[in-house]
């Protein structure tokens, strides 16, 4: 990544960047990037744009791999270059179904929004990123370690992009840095927690979206040159909390 004197100038794209964790993650980065967060819902993406004007918003499906393709063009014809990919867009099984009712379009929907994407993205944007040295970091979950009942789709997707994280850093290395995190409990939505959900952390609160915002930020950083291939799990110390109590 570049200095910190030219870190103005860095381009950053973060798919699902227009709700959630990945708002977070545009509006952190925004600070001192050029921030472009796609998201298949515009009306969240023109809610973001009206609160932080910083940021560039673009509808993009990300199963659509000819979308994808177009973004990229149209990054390079108006950036010429990208400096990081932040993959953030995910879908759970919508239902909560039990697995005997688990309809094939959800897993499959799952499996493209989750792990197709990130490939799919890597693959495109790989000759800008290799310009820049720049890197990807795909958003996973504590669910490939810790599972809950009827979440079949999600943990297996998100177990899958921690591996697909493992074999892109050592396809796309020394060039581009590939790293993953995963959140545990991330409180994103304006209700209010109970305090018997922050006292069950061994750090006495339930995470928030800047915890894993700065860890983006910091894995764009010259400081974290030296690591790729990485997952870190960003979860207070709940999930091994939960292994050893079982």
């Amino acid at each position: 990544m570049e200095d910190e004197g030219t870190m103005d100038n860095r381009v950053v794209l973060v798919t699902g960047g227009a709700n959630g964790i990945g708002r977070g993650i545009a509006n952190y980065l925004s600070k001192n990037t050029i921030v472009i967060a796609a998201d298949i819902d515009e009306n969240a993406g023109f809610q973001l744009v009206s609160e932080n004007p910083l940021i560039r918003f673009k509808h993009l499906d990300v199963t659509n791999e000819q979308q994808i393709e177009s973004l990229i063009e149209e990054i390079k014809y108006q950036h010429g270059r990208l400096d990081a990919v932040i993959n953030n867009a995910a879908i759970a099984n919508p239902y909560n179904a039990p697995l005997q009712e688990l309809d094939l379009y959800d897993w499959n929907k799952a499996l493209a929004v989750n792990l197709t994407a990130p490939m799919l993205m890597a693959k495109h944007t790989l000759s800008l990123l290799k310009e820049t040295n720049g890197c990807i970091v795909n958003i996973a979950s504590t669910r490939y370690l810790q599972s809950e009942p009827n979440t079949e789709a999600y943990s297996a997707t998100k177990g899958g992009i921690v591996s697909l994280t493992h074999a892109l850093s050592t396809s796309l290395g020394p060039e581009v840095r590939v790293n993953c995190i995963s959140p545990g409990w991330i409180h994103t939505s304006d209700e209010e927690l109970r305090e018997v959900d922050h006292q069950q952390h061994l750090i006495g609160r339930v995470g928030n979206v800047d915890d894993i915002a700065s860890m983006v930020g910091y894995l764009l950083s010259k400081e974290a040159g030296f690591i790729t291939g990485q997952n870190f799990v960003i979860d207070g110390g709940m999930t091994k909390k939960m292994i050893y109590s079982e």
